[in-house]
């Protein structure tokens, strides 16, 4: 069902680009927590990245999505490039559909998110495999499924900071 996003009843404030790149920051550590392989984990810092892409895509774009894969890339030890490629193309697809997305509720933008993040990760899977990995089997696309899942929850959290208390003055308009 769609929601118009003017027609909300909650107006938010202007995100802090303090929080947004503490988020960004906290998402990329959590993506260098060393887990066994046979783990399905979410990707925390793809969740993130498209999340402010969506939001704000002007001031989170390609080249942030580019740099955090850089780093992934530098510590996972991974071929070069791998990472950057596919979080670049994630944040220039996810701020080409960032206004179609927030007329959605929750579950629906993660419905939209979905394919984006399995395109994202079947990028990094082929390069993998192209330069000599083995193929990790059809499991590891779950990774993808677990990340959709958790869109309405971080879209909470990372909403939270901006929306304006509940007690607010009834004769004012905002």
């Amino acid at each position: 069902m769609a929601v118009n996003p003017m027609s909300a009843s909650e107006i938010l404030r202007p995100a802090n680009p303090w929080f947004m790149a503490f988020s960004l920051f906290v998402a990329l550590l959590m993506k260098f927590v060393p887990v066994d392989r046979t783990w399905i984990t979410p990707d925390f810092l793809a969740l993130v990245l498209v999340f402010w892409n969506i939001r704000q895509p002007r001031r989170i774009g390609i080249g942030a999505a580019w740099c955090f894969g850089v780093a992934v890339d530098v510590h996972s030890a991974s071929v070069f490039g791998e990472h950057a490629l596919a979080y670049t193309l994630l944040s220039y697809f996810a701020i080409t559909i960032h206004r179609r997305v927030l007329w959605f509720s929750p579950l629906m933008q993660a419905a939209h998110i979905f394919p984006l993040l399995l395109a994202a990760q079947a990028i990094t899977v082929v390069i993998r495999v192209m330069f000599g990995g083995d193929f990790p089997g059809p499991w590891i696309f779950l990774e993808s499924v677990l990340t959709a899942a958790l869109w309405p929850l971080a879209q909470f959290l990372l909403l939270a900071p901006q929306k304006l208390p509940e007690n607010r003055d009834n004769d004012r308009p905002i």
